[in-house]
């Protein structure tokens, strides 16, 4: 009995001493584990994407009389067959078009919910002189919005993965697209083993 008790007691230790390795990475290091959609890809997107749109026609257009043109995003869908968080790639989106200085952001939709419960709650709280009063908005002149999609093949323990992302910028006035963008990801991954 002791015996036993021995072995489970040493065996149990044994277990908890187990570790992990956590190893620090430089958040611009490329690193694909899965083979499937990471934040390399959506950075990447994002910013020839972007480089794409502020390349094209519809700027100067639209920056006529030197105002910069307002944008929203309206959203990105995740039409892939794997669990996306978009948010992360509309994030990279809106900071790319923020820092190239070409054009002016406002909130989403639902940001700007948040923002308009903040001011109902000022108009009812705030000192007259702190107040921030309705109806102050700048309207966006143009929406972004777009959807991912993937398409996969495989065979045996050989997979090849194609996403491809297409962004549209939208004229809020005339519903005119202004731009369409389109960037393609391919990428074929080995596996020993046909499971994920």
């Amino acid at each position: 009995m002791r015996q036993t008790l021995l072995v489970v007691l040493v065996g149990t230790l044994a277990v908890g001493c187990a570790t992990t390795k956590v190893s620090r990475l430089d958040t611009n290091d490329v690193k694909d584990v899965s083979g499937r959609w990471n934040d390399t890809d959506s950075r990447l997107v994002a910013e020839e994407m972007i480089a794409d749109a502020l390349s094209d026609p519809w700027l100067p257009k639209a920056t006529k009389g030197g105002k910069l043109p307002v944008v929203t995003v309206q959203g990105v869908k995740n039409s892939s067959m794997e669990h996306i968080n978009t948010q992360t790639f509309i994030e990279d989106l809106q900071r790319s078009l923020i820092k190239s200085g070409k054009v002016s952001f406002v909130a989403s939709m639902d940001e700007r919910a948040g923002i308009r419960d903040e001011r109902q709650d000022q108009d009812m709280n705030a000192s007259d002189a702190t107040r921030k009063g309705q109806g102050k908005e700048i309207g966006a002149d143009f929406v972004l919005s777009g959807v991912l999609n993937s398409i996969e093949d495989r065979s045996g323990g050989t997979s090849v993965i194609m996403y491809q992302v297409n962004l549209k910028l939208l004229n809020v006035k005339t519903n005119q697209i202004a731009w369409n963008g389109q960037k393609k990801i391919k990428k074929q991954i080995d596996r020993a083993s046909t499971g994920w």
